[in-house]
């Protein structure tokens, strides 16, 4: 990293490093989360769901880009071995062993809430002295937001399935 940069977190460099690197964990755990579950799931809704799944899952490999960077930039080294995923993330994993529309929409609707609290969390800790890194929490911290709200949507509207009938 450069030395202006660095000057820029300071002492804040080693637990920011880690911050992003749990992050990082959570952001690889969504991507697969996403990107399986939109490979399995079944029911009403499917192809809207699946759409939706593949979007998420595009974003969160993205969002997995930019802290990977991010921690580059602060002299850190990103998760370099992905069986320590599990030992750092925040949000955990929630395999779709019920591929059920609902049951997926359930579980990525959790993480997404998992994923919010996090960055917001981050955001409270950088907002005084990394304003790099506050920038890219809060975009990312955006498309959370809006993640658990198309998921909601969807999750509203297969409610209302139900009703209809």
């Amino acid at each position: 990293m450069g030395t202006r940069g660095r000057q820029l977190v300071g002492d804040n460099a080693e637990k920011l490093v880690d911050l992003l690197n749990r992050a990082l964990a959570d952001e690889w755990l969504a991507y697969y989360q996403y990107w399986i579950g939109a490979k399995v799931v079944r029911g009403p809704m499917k192809g809207e769901t699946i759409a939706e799944l593949t979007q998420h899952a595009a974003d969160e490999l993205r969002h997995a880009e930019m802290l990977a960077t991010r921690i580059i930039q602060l002299g850190g080294t990103p998760i370099l071995d992905p069986s320590r995923w599990k030992e750092l993330t925040n949000c955990g994993y929630d395999a779709p062993t019920d591929p059920f529309v609902k049951t997926v929409l359930e579980q990525n609707i959790k993480g997404e809430q998992c994923a919010i609290s996090t960055y917001s969390k981050i955001l409270e800790f950088v907002k005084e002295f990394d304003p790099i890194t506050e920038q890219i929490v809060v975009q990312i911290l955006a498309d959370e937001v809006e993640h658990e709200d198309d998921l909601q949507s969807i999750l509203e509207d297969f409610e209302d399935m139900k009703f209809a009938q």
